[in-house]
């Protein structure tokens, strides 16, 4: 039912009427099946010319009609089948063939874990913790980041740029080392060396080294990073300028696996400074949260980051989590 779904909604987008992206936007955040099975079909492009007819006749549509956010831009609309009967063949023998396609493969680790992908093309991507990707073993220029965080040392090819999907969003490189973080709220990027283009088809951005781009709830937002600061995980630490301390627990989290709770006015917090990273979870905490005007405190299996720094005695120990 998933891949019948996501067929119809590949249709439906690509027609360039569709009006329903509210409604789009919220079947993709309903399951992160659905973001994996439209992304699918969206791969599988190619293979429809050679499934619909070339005659383009009426047809109703497969699924209840949707609405969402004018800003997406438009896409080629594909051509309609008419009847039910053939509608139904066309999403059987494209779910099918997506679901048997073996080149497209998925990559994922545990947050903690990290691991370094080396392509056909001399392109190497390395995945920080809590990270699944897909890749395309027919077209090593293809990446698709899915959630947590990767680093890009990319072989230019300006016949042949590399693109890396990010939900509805494209990153293509210009001859660059970069760094994505994608997570439910946020997509970020920042460049070290090179050039990304975000979204080439449309904004057409260009992000040189020295600078980041974010995409969260306040928008789109481009600013100026420090290029050492660019996949600092890497090198054992986090850098920031000016970051929601939420920010950094999620980065934590990735890299060492921490669960982290806020109390609301923890949670409000802003911090500037380079972090080092520990993997043991009482160590790194010990020196991070005083550096974020911060106190730690342990709750069963996670910690507790609340405002003030701790006055006297060891890490605190709680009774359980909190937010």
């Amino acid at each position: 039912m998933i891949n019948e779904e996501a067929l119809g909604w590949v249709i439906r987008t690509r027609d360039p009427d569709f009006a329903d992206w509210d409604a789009f936007t919220a079947w993709l955040e309903a399951d992160p099946a659905h973001v994996s099975a439209y992304d699918a079909m969206m791969l599988a492009d190619g293979e429809l010319d050679s499934i619909l007819p070339s005659d383009p006749v009426a047809m109703p549509p497969i699924l209840p009609v949707p609405a969402n956010d004018p800003g997406v831009r438009p896409r080629r609309p594909l051509r309609w089948v008419g009847g039910g009967a053939i509608a139904a063949a066309l999403v059987a023998t494209v779910s099918i063939a997506v679901l048997n396609r073996s080149d497209i493969y998925s990559v994922s680790t545990r947050p903690g874990e990290t691991r370094v992908i080396a392509l056909d093309d001399g392109t190497s991507v390395a995945l920080n913790g809590g990270t699944t990707m897909r890749f395309d073993r027919k077209d090593a220029r293809f990446a698709a980041l899915d959630t947590g965080e990767a680093a890009f040392t990319v072989r230019h090819d300006a016949a042949n740029p590399f693109r890396v999907t990010v939900g509805d969003t494209v990153f293509e490189d210009a001859g660059t080392i970069f760094n994505i973080v994608h997570t439910n709220a946020a997509t970020r990027i920042g460049v070290s060396e090179g050039k990304v283009i975000y979204n080439p088809q449309a904004e057409a951005i260009a992000l040189p080294a020295g600078r980041a781009l974010a995409e969260d709830a306040q928008g789109l937002r481009v600013m100026d990073i420090a290029p050492s600061a660019v996949a600092s995980w890497r090198q054992g630490q986090l850098v920031y300028s000016n970051a929601p301390v939420t920010q950094v627990a999620e980065d934590a989290a990735r890299s060492l696996g921490l669960t982290v709770y806020f109390t609301p006015q923890a949670q409000a917090m802003r911090f500037t400074g380079t972090i080092r990273l520990d993997r043991d979870p009482a160590r790194f905490l010990a020196q991070a949260a005083p550096l974020m005007g911060l106190t730690a405190v342990r709750q069963g299996d996670g910690w507790l980051l609340q405002e003030g720094p701790m006055k006297e005695g060891p890490m605190k120990e709680g009774n359980g989590p909190q937010s």
